[in-house]
């Protein structure tokens, strides 16, 4: 099998927010595969109202445990690669650059996160990396059996446990 890790790179989207309360808005847009390893960001795209930040060197890893998560995710409309990430500098601070991270493709990894109160987006999975995901959930993925009850009408009155 394939080594069980990919690396990526995560672009970060700096925008003009038209806000009172905010002067820049900061968000994950996309992953791409890349074979840079970890390093300074680089800038890509500057426009007027945006700028986009190639941050590489992300290692995706799939872990035995977090399976039912990569399941949910590849068996869904819109698999997605979840970015925890986290603004440097002063709150308020319209120049502090926004950091991933993290990276993950469990629904149940990016849940916990988010219950753990982090910054988490979540980006639109590259079809390669959908791919090599897909392929060792199904190779790998036994749903766990569901005991089912019979409903309380299926059971004889005399067999009935009150």
């Amino acid at each position: 099998m394939e080594k069980a890790t990919k690396t990526l790179a995560v672009v970060m989207q700096r925008r003009n927010a038209r806000s009172r309360w905010a002067g820049v808005i900061w968000e994950p847009t996309a992953v791409m595969e890349s074979d840079q390893p970890p390093g300074e960001p680089r800038l890509v795209v500057k426009h007027e109202d945006y700028e986009q930040w190639l941050h590489p060197g992300f290692e995706l890893a799939i872990h035995r445990d977090e399976i039912e998560g990569y399941y949910l995710n590849v068996s869904s409309d819109s698999p997605r690669v979840f970015v925890l990430w986290r603004m440097e500098g002063e709150h308020g601070d319209d120049n502090a650059p926004a950091l991933p991270l993290q990276v993950t493709a469990s629904y149940d990894e990016g849940g916990r996160w988010m219950d753990g109160g982090h910054s988490v987006d979540s980006v639109a999975m590259p079809p390669k990396v959908f791919a090599w995901l897909g392929e060792y959930v199904e190779k790998n993925y036994r749903p766990e059996p569901k005991k089912r009850r019979k409903p309380r009408s299926f059971i004889h009155p005399k067999d009935r446990v009150e």
